[in-house]
C-alpha cells in the first residue's frame, strides 16, 4: 500500500528482484513479496488472486483437483494456489469468522500450506502455516514475515517467533479494487507440459540377454571387475559384508540427546522427496522424538512428484522444508552440454557426469546449519544402494571394505578424476563451461569435513515393505511408469538406467537386488523376478528428462541404442 492508501498488485515471471526494480517500494506502507518456483501453473505468477483474496504461497496443495469438487467450484487458473483463495473467499461469503479461514484451508487441503492471505477490502493480513514454514518478527518501524528465521534476523528482526495456526494482523483497509499489473516474457518453461506420444515410446527397446549370472545373487558377468569361483558364486557375494545389520537404538536416542532443545527446530534432514528420506522423517519424528527441518536441494532434476511427496510428507508431520533451489536453467543447460558430449561417444564410465551438478547437496548442507544454528544433521541414506558399476566402467576397481555410499579420500578422487579426464578426451565437448560446476560438487562431497551427523539406519534396519506400507500411510504417491518405489522422484534416474541396461543387460536394480539377497530380505528367484520388470524402460520419466533439458527424444534414443554392447548379442 502506498502513501495514498491504495493498494497495487505487481506479478511477473522473472527475478522479484528486477520486478522490485520497476515498482515504488520506498513509497509502501505494507509490502508482500514472494519468490515462486514454478511447481505447476505455468502461467500463473503469485500472488494468486480470486475473488478479492490475495495469495502468497509457499507449499503444494497435492489433491486440489478434489477440493475443487468439495467446493463445488470451478478453478479459473491452473496454480495450485487458487484453491486456497477460493475456500477463504467461500467461507467469508458465508458469514465464517476470517481467524476461522486458516482451519477450513487446513481441513480441505493436503501438503505444505504456509501463507499470507491480503484481504484489502477488511483491512486485515491472515499469516498461517501447517508446516512451521513462516515465522513473524518486529522491527522499530514495523512487522516482517518470511518462509525462514535467517532474513528476518539479517534484518535485525526482534522476538521473531514461528507462525502455525492463524494469525490476523491489521493493515488499512482500501474498498477499491487492486490493479494487478504483470510482466511476461519467458521464453522456456521451467516446467514444460508432458507430452507422451506412442512412436517415441516405441524407440525403446528392452532386449534381455541370455547373460551367466551369479549363482548367489544376480549379478550378471558384464559387471565391471566380477569374478566367478567353481560355484558361480561371484566376488561381490565372496567379499560381502552385511550393511543392514543396525546397532542398539538406544545408542542413537544417546548420541542426539545433547542436540535436543526446549524449543524450535533440533536437527536437519536432507529431503529429497525419495523413498528412504521420507521414512528417515517419519522415524526422526515418530520414533527419535525429534522436530526437525527438512532441507532439499533442488538442481533442476526434482520431478513434480518428488515435489508433491515432499510437501505430502511435511505438511502432514508439521515440519518446515527449506529448499535451495539452484540456478535451474543453468544447471540444465550444463546436463544438456555434457550429455551432448556423452552421445557423441556414448561411454558407461561417464554416464556419472550426468548426476555431477547435484552434488553442491553436501556444500547446502553447511549452509543450512549456519542459517538454522542447529548443529545435527541426521541422513536416510540406503545402505544397500552400492554401484560399484559406475566407477567400474571407468576402470575403477570395487572396494569391498568401502562403508558408505559415497567414497570419500584424496586418493581414490584423484585416480577416479585422472581416468575420467582420459575418457573426456573422447569427447572434447566434456570441456564446456559446467566443468567447475562438476569438480566443486564433487570437492564438496569428497573434501570438506562433515560434522555432527549420523546415519538413521545404522540404527534402524532397513526393510522395504515396512518403508512402503509406513508411506502408504502418509498417501505417499507413487510413480505410474514403474512399480518400484527406488528412484521415483529423480528426473536422472530413468534414462541412466536405461542406458546401463542397454549396453550392459543390468542397471542398479540388479546390484540393489543382489546386496538385498545378500542380506537375506529376498530369495535369488524373486530378485531376478523383480529385476526383469524394474528394468523396463520407463518412458514417461525419461521423456520428462530429456524435455527438461532441451534434448530431442527420438535422436538421442537412436544413439543409445546404438551403443556397442558389453556382451555378445
Amino acid at each position: 500500500m502506498h502513501l495514498d492508501h491504495r493498494y497495487s498488485a505487481f506479478r511477473a515471471d522473472f527475478a522479484i528482484t528486477r520486478l522490485a526494480r520497476k515498482t515504488n517500494l520506498g513509497a509502501a506502507s505494507v509490502f508482500l513479496g514472494h519468490s515462486r518456483l514454478i511447481t505447476n501453473g505455468l502461467n500463473d505468477n503469485q500472488p494468486v488472486v480470486r475473488d478479492d483474496v490475495f495469495v502468497l504461497h509457499n507449499g503444494i496443495v497435492v489433491n486440489h483437483e478434489r477440493v475443487w469438487d468439495d467446493l463445488g467450484l470451478d478453478p479459473r487458473q491452473q496454480i495450485d494456489t487458487e484453491v486456497i483463495a477460493a475456500i477463504i473467499a467461500q467461507h467469508l461469503a458465508e458469514g465464517g469468522e476470517l481467524a476461522e479461514a486458516a482451519a477450513k484451508v487446513f481441513a480441505h487441503c493436503t501438503g505444505i500450506v504456509a501463507c499470507a492471505v491480503a484481504l484489502p477490502r477488511l483491512g486485515k493480513l491472515l499469516l498461517f502455516s501447517n508446516n512451521g514454514s513462516l515465522y513473524l518478527g518486529h522491527t522499530e518501524t514495523g512487522q516482517v514475515f518470511a518462509s525462514e528465521s535467517y532474513p528476518l534476523t539479517q534484518l535485525g528482526c526482534a522476538d521473531v517467533k514461528q507462525v502455525t495456526d492463524a494469525l490476523v494482523l491489521d493493515v488499512p483497509a482500501d474498498v477499491a479494487a487492486v490493479p494487478v499489473q504483470e510482466w511476461t516474457g519467458r521464453a522456456r518453461d521451467l516446467v514444460p507440459p508432458l507430452v507422451l506420444s506412442g512412436a517415441e515410446e516405441n524407440l525403446l527397446t528392452y532386449e534381455q540377454p541370455d547373460l551367466r549370472r551369479c549363482t548367489r545373487c544376480v549379478l550378471p558377468e558384464t559387471m565391471p571387475y566380477l569374478t566367478f569361483d567353481d560355484q558361480g558364486v561371484c566376488n561381490y557375494c565372496l567379499h560381502y559384508k552385511p550393511r543392514n545389520n543396525p546397532r542398539p537404538k538406544e545408542e542413537l536416542f544417546d548420541l542426539v540427546a545433547p542436540y535436543r532443545r526446549a524449543e524450535g527446530n533440533e536437527c536437519i534432514i536432507p529431503f529429497s522427496g525419495g523413498r528412504d528420506s521420507c521414512y528417515a522423517l517419519h522415524l526422526a519424528v515418530h520414533e527419535l522424538g525429534m522436530r526437525p527441518v527438512t532441507y532439499t536441494y533442488d538442481w533442476g532434476m526434482v520431478t513434480d512428484l518428488g515435489r508433491r511427496n515432499i510437501s505430502r510428507m511435511c505438511g502432514e508431520l508439521g515440519v518446515e522444508n527449506i529448499i535451495v533451489a539452484d540456478d535451474i536453467h543453468k544447471k540444465r543447460d550444463y546436463i544438456a552440454r555434457n550429455l551432448r558430449a556423452w552421445l557423441k561417444s556414448p561411454h558407461l564410465g561417464m554416464i556419472s557426469i550426468l548426476t555431477a551438478g547435484d552434488k553442491h547437496f553436501f556444500a547446502h548442507v553447511e549452509t543450512m546449519k549456519k542459517q538454522t544454528g542447529i548443529g545435527l544433521n541426521l541422513w536416510g541414506i540406503n545402505p544397500l544402494e552400492v554401484t560399484h558399476f559406475k566407477a567400474g566402467f571407468l576402470g575403477v576397481p570395487p572396494d569391498f571394505e568401502e562403508k558408505r555410499v559415497y567414497s570419500h579420500g584424496a586418493m581414490k578422487q584423484l585416480r577416479y578424476q585422472s581416468l575420467r579426464f582420459r575418457a573426456m578426451l573422447q569427447s572434447p565437448g566434456y570441456f564446456n563451461r559446467s566443468l567447475w560446476d562438476t569438480l566443486s560438487g564433487e570437492y564438496y562431497r569428497s573434501f570438506t569435513e562433515k560434522t555432527d551427523y549420523f546415519h538413521i539406519f545404522d540404527y534402524w534396519r532397513w526393510d522395504e515393505r515396512e518403508v512402503d506400507d509406513t508411506l502408504d500411510l502418509y498417501d505417499w504417491e507413487r510413480a505410474p511408469d514403474t512399480q518400484t518405489t527406488w528412484r521415483i522422484g529423480d528426473g536422472t534416474a530413468a534414462f541412466y538406467n536405461y542406458a546401463y541396461y542397454t549396453a550392459a543387460g543390468f542397471s542398479e536394480h540388479d546390484t540393489f537386488r543382489s546386496n538385498q539377497v545378500r542380506e537375506g530380505d529376498l530369495t535369488r528367484a524373486e530378485a531376478l523376478d523383480l529385476v526383469k520388470i524394474e528394468n523396463q524402460p520407463r518412458y514417461a520419466n525419461i521423456k520428462w528428462y530429456l524435455d527438461a533439458v532441451g534434448l530431442d527424444f527420438a535422436p538421442t534414443i537412436r544413439t543409445v541404442n546404438a551403443m556397442p554392447r558389453v556382451y555378445e548379442r
